[in-house]
């Protein structure tokens, strides 16, 4: 068999790559190596034997030379962050799923399944509950204003009191970035022109995915790389807004599995997927977590920043996939213990962060409340 896994060089993409050549597979990869993700090109961790083009999902030549001779397709490249270069984020992760499945219809070509690489991100805020009313609801982004008078927790609608974070299942979407906005367009792309051409796709909605060699460089790539960094240069790390928003973290060899499920099993065909923990974390509760696995006294900041459209808690319900007996194996120790024994290997680590950080302020990504 053979395997194509866009955005191969990347951090989930790589380990998917790794578990294909395991299974025995021919695995080719498609990735444009972009700055400052790869600062020094191809990475080492991807094993020779692997076909290699360099070139951008989003070029018509570039994928029909990717998708030829294909039988499994990982569709794992996407363009993240905060920046708005909002065109980016749409041709990368939504013009590219629609070219992919183009030349697969307009050129026959057998391809027997894809797998697409969506977010957590597509819902927005997660489910809540607002005790005073007693019902569930998906609320509306915070508004800037509230956010600015540092009142962090999302409000009911109808009454204005606080609400409670509950796990959030598949049935319900409101994107409200320009990263989750593209990933869901870009669901809709696959799934309803895959059904309508007879390609069978699977998206999976990844919640926060940590692990070994999450670049260093790339400002997106979250609290598990950012705090590490941040402690073992002797800095305290930033916690944005109160630091008491809930996150939901999942190993890298989790989503794997789940790539992996979705392939060997037909009743995944046109449908989505929760991948994720199903654990709510803090982000405080998860810089603990890393101090005691760094065997350090730092402690989080929180000067009352925040970034501009993020959201209070998301938590995945991931019940249906476990229904095919897909299961989490890491929990989030195991997690921190993984990254931080790979981090270990490097010399001459540095806080990466406060320059992207100077970046995202610059744009209006992160704002100080009043």
């Amino acid at each position: 068999m053979r395997s194509l896994v866009t955005g191969g060089a990347g951090f989930i993409g790589s380990h998917l790559v790794d578990a294909l050549l395991e299974r025995g597979h021919e695995v080719r990869v498609v990735d444009n190596l972009l700055k400052p993700v790869h600062l020094f090109g191809r990475p080492n961790y991807l094993p020779p034997e692997v076909e290699f083009i360099e070139g951008d999902v989003s070029e018509g030549e570039t994928m029909r030379r990717a998708l030829r001779g294909v039988d499994w397709v990982f569709h794992q490249a996407a363009y993240q962050g905060f920046l708005p270069d909002f065109s980016t984020f749409f041709r990368t992760n939504t013009v590219s799923t629609a070219l992919l499945l183009e030349l697969i219809v307009t050129e026959k070509l057998p391809v027997q399944k894809v797998v697409v690489a969506s977010s957590q991100a597509v819902y927005g805020e997660g489910k809540h509950y607002c005790p005073r009313c007693d019902a569930f609801l998906y609320p509306p982004p915070r508004p800037l204003e509230q956010l600015q008078r540092r009142e962090w927790e999302v409000k009911c609608p109808q009454c204005d009191h606080p609400t409670e974070p509950r796990l959030t299942n598949e049935a319900h979407v409101d994107p409200h970035t320009q990263y989750a906005m593209s990933k869901y367009t870009q669901e809709m792309v696959s799934l309803r022109l895959g059904r309508r051409h007879g390609i069978p796709v699977t998206c999976l909605r990844y919640s926060i995915t940590q692990g070994p060699r999450q670049s260093f460089f790339n400002a997106y790539s979250g609290i598990l790389r950012i705090f590490t960094l941040r402690m073992l240069t002797g800095k305290p790390p930033v916690a944005y807004e109160d630091g008491l928003m809930q996150r939901d973290y999942v190993h890298v060899r989790d989503v794997v599995a789940a790539n992996l499920l979705a392939i060997d099993d037909p009743r995944t065909d046109y449908e989505v997927y929760n991948v994720g923990s199903g654990v709510p974390t803090t982000v405080l509760e998860f810089a603990e977590v890393l101090a005691r696995v760094l065997d350090t006294d730092l402690t989080p900041t929180v000067p009352g920043e925040f970034r501009l459209g993020d959201v209070r808690h998301i938590i995945s319900e991931v019940s249906k996939l476990r229904v095919l007996g897909w299961q989490v194996t890491a929990d989030l120790e195991t997690i921190i213990r993984d990254y931080v024994t790979w981090v270990e290997t490097f010399a001459d680590l540095e806080d990466y962060f406060a320059a992207a950080e100077r970046v995202l302020k610059a744009v209006g990504a992160v704002r100080r409340a009043a």
